[in-house]
């Protein structure tokens, strides 16, 4: 058991996310692009498109919107290229902060994180400054209103599966896995029509820091809403205890 509400922030990020789909689907469409170049447009032979695939539907992409994404990735000489990079640095009081970006210009990228940083009276460090305090890991998020199957039989589904762990929240259960087993355990679930609120590989905090002062908050706050409006970036962790 966690006192810290990941299925909290995961529905504030959704509503979030409703309020500005061309976003998230944006991020998602990098994404469909970068598995489709990797594995090929065949989700049946490529793990990380069906993942992509899952994610996009979770968050209520249309469906011709996916395929129209995936066949525009497979046959156009003239895609764009993106190129993964991933930022380090510090908010406020030493909270730890990591940046996952796609982009076609590192440079652009580079200064508007810097920028976001700034202006929340952060800083970029170092590469593995900060993600030593993370663990990646595969988590999956169900909220507890849309599950009917018993919790007992729901972990050792997840643990048949090759899921490490098993969490029971207040509002919702938390499955976590190795990287490598996540997409298994994922379709495990999905074979039981399961719903699932959030599900992808992540960077998870090995413990949270709580802010009190309320400049620090709202610097914070700063850098995660200027990170956010950065259609470069596809994934913010940090370890604020929000």
């Amino acid at each position: 058991m966690s006192g810290h509400s990941k299925f909290a922030n995961i529905k504030h990020k959704k509503e979030k996310n409703d309020a500005a789909k061309g976003k998230i689907f944006t991020i998602i469409g990098k994404e469909i692009a970068i598995a489709v170049k990797e594995g090929g447009a065949n989700p049946d032979n490529n793990s990380k498109l069906r993942d992509v695939i899952a994610k996009a539907k979770a968050n209520n992409m249309p469906n011709d919107t996916i395929e129209r994404g995936i066949k525009k990735a497979a046959g156009a000489a003239d895609t764009v290229n993106y190129e993964s990079v991933t930022y380090e640095g510090y908010g406020p009081s030493g909270t730890a902060i990591i940046v996952e970006a796609l982009t076609d210009n590192k440079n652009r990228t580079a200064a508007n994180v810097r920028n976001a940083f700034t202006k929340g009276h952060g800083s970029i460090g170092t590469q593995g400054c900060v993600s030593y305090m993370f663990d990646e890991k595969g988590q999956i998020l169900l909220d507890k209103e849309e599950v009917t199957m018993d919790a007992d039989d729901l972990m050792m589904l997840a643990l048949d599966a090759g899921a490490e762990d098993f969490n029971e929240e207040e509002d919702s259960f938390e499955i976590l896995t190795a990287p490598a087993d996540f997409s298994v355990v994922r379709e495990a679930l999905e074979a039981e029509g399961i719903a699932m609120a959030d599900a992808a590989v992540k960077m998870i905090p090995q413990t949270y820091v709580e802010l009190t002062d309320e400049t620090d908050i709202n610097n914070l706050q700063r850098i995660l809403d200027f990170l956010d409006e950065d259609d470069d970036v596809q994934e913010v962790y940090h370890n604020w205890d929000e």
